[in-house]
This record gives structure tokens, C-alpha cells and sequence, in this order.
């Protein structure tokens, strides 16, 4: 096709709104003055740059900046002390942790801000049988330890049959006790789903915490325990119907494919390994408009966690640097459509 012609049926294309495929933009910015630059664009042989935002597309193609921190499963926690596990996350670069249990919450704490690191989460249980503690019995000394600090309580709960209903209302009235206490102190409550337990699905969580129905209680969103538990193809479906109650989310390297089989040294890797590709949940969470916190999860994850933690980190970065809307397929290096060349496990 000559030069001419093509700029041509480039020009129709954009006036039909299909020049990126994107109407909703062609719409807001069919002016003259834009239709001008591009003719003459094209004319220079510029590249031209992507489109404008729509509404409605939020985040999406940006570079993700949500703070990333690491969950103590992958910190050494069973043979590095407190203070070595935070000194080696902060040369690492990690924003924080994600801490287990109620106890030695206090040292944990020093640990961190000495360094200017965070306690994003601490991982508590609560049961739904009749006869047994509610919630941890440390949980009540917890609130008051972390009071103003932003910190949530990641909740499994356990008890009764995984994803069933039959003890919901038990569930519901322990969860508004421990919102309760947590909203005392300026604290949050994210259910965590988890495998083989009441609240083992993301459907489960939001089933809950829409019965809870309080502003500090929400869900998080599980990697490997999705996919132990769903089919991936459900992933951006899941997201969309947390997204009300989304506060924190997990990550990790894992295989693709037919997970809900697979155990879990292939659920959780580090970041750089694994088939299943991150970068479609973390473009998700792009569109949905996520900007909290991200942890990474390391459960089991043989080797040195120094490493371990390295490697992940390295992924990361290379992740979150790529400022484009999908990255799956490699949309962004792909010539637009009518374009040749516009560019116990936890």
C-alpha cells in the first residue's frame, strides 16, 4: 500500500474509533486539533503514543507502585531471629512483613521501626466450633500493641466443613467481635482464604464478609489457595466480585495448568519460577484500581531464604516496570489492529 493511502486508511480508522481499538477514547478525543497531529504524525514518521485513558480504566497500564512485603513463611523465621529477619528484608528491599501469631509482636515491632519497615499483616486464627476459643486468646494484648498503626489482621478461620454455609452465623458473630476490637484501636480485619478450611474459597470470604457487614472488615486475595481451590481461568472473575472488600493480596511463583491437583511445591515458588503468569493478576489488580498492600508469600519454598527473597524481589521488579495494560500475550509489543508499525500451609 502506498505511503499516502496508508495514512489515509489510518486516519479512517481513527475517526471510526478504531485505530487502538479503544471507542470509548475515540469518543472523548475526536477533536481537530488531534486528528491534525496525528495526519502529521504520520506524515514525520513518528511513533505515535498509546491512547488516552477512559473512564472507567483506572490504573490499568501504569506501573504498579503498591507497596510489596514478604511474608515471614518465606523470612527464616525458624532460624533467623527477629532482628536478622528484618535487617536482611530492608537490604532486600521490602516495604515490611507479614507477621504469625500474637506473640513477641512487640519485638517484632522494634525490630521493624528501627528500620523504617512495616507490620502489614499479622496471622491470626478464629474457629467456628461449638466448645473451642472463638480467636486467639493473644489477639485482645495484639489490638492494643498495634493501635494506630495500620496493621491487619489476616483471619483463617476453621472449624465445620470447607465452603459450607451451616456455621455461618457463628462465623459472622466472632468476626464482628474481632472487628470490634480491631476498630478500637484504627485497625482492619481481611478474611483469609484458605485450603481445606470454613472460609477455604474467595466466593467464601466475600460471603462472610458481606454477613459481617462492617467498614474494617474485608478479604484477601490468595494465590496459591485460589488456585488450590479454583480453576485460573476464574482469576480476573474472583478479583472483580472481592473487589468491595479487597485489602490485601498475596503473590508467589506457581505453576499453570490443572492446579486444583497439584501440591504445594508447585503452588509456591519463588516469584521467577513457575508457569502460571503473574503479570495477568497483577494487570487485574491494575484495573480494578488496587493500590494496597501486595505480600509474598514463601511457605515451604526450600533453599536459603536469602535467596529466596533475592530472586523474588529481582521478579518483582521486572514485573511491576512494565507499564502496559496486558503482558500475557505481549500485547504492547504487538502493531495495533489496521497499524503496521504504531507502537500447613498459609
Amino acid at each position: 500500500m502506498p505511503p499516502k493511502v496508508a495514512i489515509l486508511h489510518m486516519v479512517r480508522l481513527y475517526d471510526a474509533g478504531e485505530l487502538w481499538g479503544a471507542r470509548c477514547c475515540h469518543r472523548e478525543d475526536s477533536s481537530p486539533t488531534r486528528r491534525s497531529f496525528i495526519v502529521v504524525a504520520l506524515l514525520a514518521g513518528l511513533v505515535l503514543p498509546g491512547p488516552p485513558a477512559c473512564a472507567g480504566q483506572g490504573t490499568a497500564g501504569r506501573t504498579l507502585s503498591n507497596p510489596f512485603y514478604a511474608f515471614d513463611t518465606g523470612t527464616g523465621r525458624d532460624r533467623l531471629s527477629l532482628d536478622e529477619q528484618a535487617a536482611m528484608l530492608k537490604e532486600l528491599g521490602y516495604a515490611g512483613i507479614g507477621f504469625t501469631g500474637t506473640e513477641h509482636i512487640s519485638e517484632m515491632l522494634k525490630a521493624l521501626d528501627g528500620r523504617g519497615l512495616k507490620m502489614f499483616t499479622v496471622y491470626v486464627g478464629a474457629c467456628v466450633d461449638a466448645g473451642k476459643p472463638p480467636y486467639d486468646p493473644g489477639l485482645k494484648q495484639a489490638v492494643d500493641q498495634l493501635k494506630g498503626r495500620d496493621t491487619l489482621f489476616s483471619l483463617f478461620i476453621t472449624g465445620g466443613r470447607p465452603s459450607s454455609t451451616d456455621r455461618d452465623d457463628r462465623a459472622v458473630a466472632i468476626i464482628r467481635e474481632i472487628g470490634n476490637l480491631a476498630e478500637k484501636s484504627g485497625l482492619r480485619v481481611a478474611l483469609y482464604p484458605h485450603d481445606r478450611m470454613y472460609v477455604a474459597r474467595v466466593q467464601d470470604a466475600v460471603r462472610i464478609a458481606r454477613k459481617v457487614d462492617r467498614r474494617n472488615v474485608g478479604v484477601g486475595f490468595n494465590l496459591c489457595h485460589f488456585l488450590k481451590t479454583d480453576d485460573e481461568k476464574n482469576l480476573e472473575v474472583r478479583l472483580r466480585e472481592c473487589k468491595p472488600w479487597l485489602l490485601a493480596v498475596s503473590v508467589n511463583g506457581a505453576d499453570s495448568g490443572q492446579t486444583q491437583k497439584m501440591r504445594w511445591n508447585r503452588l509456591i515458588q519463588t516469584l521467577d519460577r513457575g508457569t502460571f503468569d503473574v503479570s495477568r493478576l497483577l494487570n487485574a489488580l491494575r484495573e480494578l484500581g488496587y493500590t494496597g498492600p501486595i505480600g509474598l508469600q514463601g511457605y515451604g519454598i526450600p533453599g536459603d531464604p536469602r535467596e529466596n527473597l533475592r530472586r523474588s524481589m529481582d521478579a518483582w521488579h521486572r514485573l511491576t516496570s512494565r507499564n502496559r495494560p496486558r503482558t500475557g500475550a505481549d500485547t504492547a509489543d504487538i502493531a495495533p489492529r489496521g497499524a503496521a508499525v504504531l507502537g500447613e500451609e498459609e
